[in-house]
């Protein structure tokens, strides 16, 4: 009861305050038009040449925090990020292991694999758009091209013929060389075949431990262990499995592999 008490008082006292600062203006007005004398302030609804420029600086700084905002998708849909993470999540899951590793555990892995895979790329970007355009020596459109470029040769290898045509029929583009492909065709093209790619490894690592899961299902129900759960078996022959083989090293190796260019 006592706070509300307060928070009431509060609102009046800004009322009353906004009320007091609006009388002041209305008398420093009435007085002003009495001398004659000019308003301390004015209004100006003109578009100069340096308001201009303003205006411009203020749509580019909108522009980079909204290229801020997408960076996170940027790096999801047009890195390798996309298939590594997919194929960790299936080791996961075929381990029959819910939470462990974590979430966060595969995702940082993902990252970092990801700038390993991508660091040829983002260098020859640095060297032949960012440098020259940090220097002045090419324009922002230039240096943008020169971008689009590389990143558009990283994407089309690792990507089917198959998902491009695909992408490019539906665009209605015609007959057009891989070098002119626009992004808003490849990016596309190169989700699908990363997804595909991902679960067809999937699969791959999923093989051996069904066998396992049916070989120990089996022998329980041969043993007339039907009250036994499976899982209580195969999990730590899958564990003991993956560990013998080294399967994260194996794991990384392939999806390394499967990038190389």
């Amino acid at each position: 009861m006592n706070r509300r008490i307060a928070q009431i008082l509060s609102v009046v006292a800004l009322i009353l305050c906004f009320s007091a600062a609006g009388a002041h203006a209305q008398t420093n007005l009435a007085s002003t038009a009495g001398t004659g004398a000019a308003l301390p302030f004015k209004f100006n609804f003109a578009v100069e040449s340096g308001q201009q420029q303003n205006t411009d600086v203020a749509i580019k700084i909108l522009f980079v925090m909204t290229l801020l905002t997408l960076a996170p998708s940027i790096i999801l849909l047009m890195t390798s990020f996309t298939r590594i993470v997919v194929v960790l999540s299936f080791v996961r899951t075929a381990l029959s292991l819910q939470g462990t590793p974590a979430n966060q555990v595969i995702i940082g892995l993902a990252l970092f694999m990801t700038f390993f895979i991508m660091a040829p790329t983002w260098e020859r970007i640095n060297q032949d758009a960012l440098q020259p355009y940090s220097a002045n020596q090419i324009s922002s459109s230039v240096a943008m091209e020169r971008a689009s470029t590389h990143i558009r040769t990283f994407l089309l290898k690792q990507t089917r013929a198959k998902d491009v045509e695909l992408f490019v029929t539906l665009a209605k583009l015609g007959p057009v060389r891989p070098d002119q492909l626009p992004l808003r065709v490849v990016v596309p093209a190169f989700i699908i075949s990363e997804l595909r790619t991902a679960f067809q490894m999937g699969f791959l690592l999923f093989v051996p431990f069904i066998l396992i899961d049916l070989v120990v299902a089996t022998v329980l129900m041969s043993m007339g262990m039907m009250m036994m759960p499976p899982m209580t078996i195969s999990l730590p022959l899958k564990l003991l499995l993956f560990v013998l083989v080294d399967g994260w090293t194996l794991v990384v190796q392939s999806l390394i592999q499967s990038f190389a260019t």
